[in-house]
């Protein structure tokens, strides 16, 4: 047992500590700094007072940088914009669960394709309303739910093509959205 009671912990992919109350079913349960009890496995939790564990985690940095990243968001880029002389402007949107929380803990399988649908649906309607001619949903192989999915929602709107993206810019998980600008529009 890594963890005695009223040791001081932090838990490293999340940004609270707690209290080790003691151990319950193999995990280690801590009182957050809030009152909650939560469970951890014990390689996600490091001592607050044992500052030589965390630095041979963290060896170029110090604990305190360590610390004050875990306390500031990190900005999330949800569009990436791409000039290419050929194409104009393409907008790319990453639809990677990562790059759309900036943490998935608690969510279920069903939460995320349905997050990541409506941003891509959000983006489509943004591109269409500003007349983007090209849209690029990166969604990556995996096991071809979120593609399905893309196909799906494409395959209902008028006026719009789609075929897979550039092999060799994209590899497999990518999906090219063409919207047919009219005139009168």
């Amino acid at each position: 047992m890594k963890f005695k009671p009223n040791d001081r912990v932090t838990v490293l992919d999340d940004s609270f500590s707690g209290k080790v109350k003691g151990y319950k079913n193999g995990k280690v349960l801590i009182e957050t700094t809030d009152g909650f009890e939560l469970s951890f496995e014990e390689n996600e939790l490091v001592k607050i007072t044992d500052t030589n564990a965390m630095s041979s985690f963290f060896a170029n940095q110090s604990v305190r940088s360590v610390l004050k990243e875990k306390e500031l968001p990190k900005k999330r880029s949800f569009v990436k914009e791409k000039k290419d002389k050929k194409e104009g402007f393409v907008l790319e949107i990453d639809l990677h669960i990562e790059k759309l929380v900036p943490n998935k803990r608690g969510m279920s399988n069903y939460d995320i394709l349905t997050l990541q649908s409506d941003t891509a649906k959000r983006h489509l309607e943004f591109a269409i309303k500003n007349r983007i001619p090209k849209i690029v949903f990166i969604h990556g192989v995996g096991e071809g739910i979120l593609k399905a999915e893309l196909d799906f929602m494409l395959g209902r709107y008028d006026g719009i093509s789609f075929k897979d993206a550039n092999y060799q810019k994209y590899g497999l998980g990518a999906t090219e959205v063409y919207i047919k600008q009219n005139i009168d529009r």
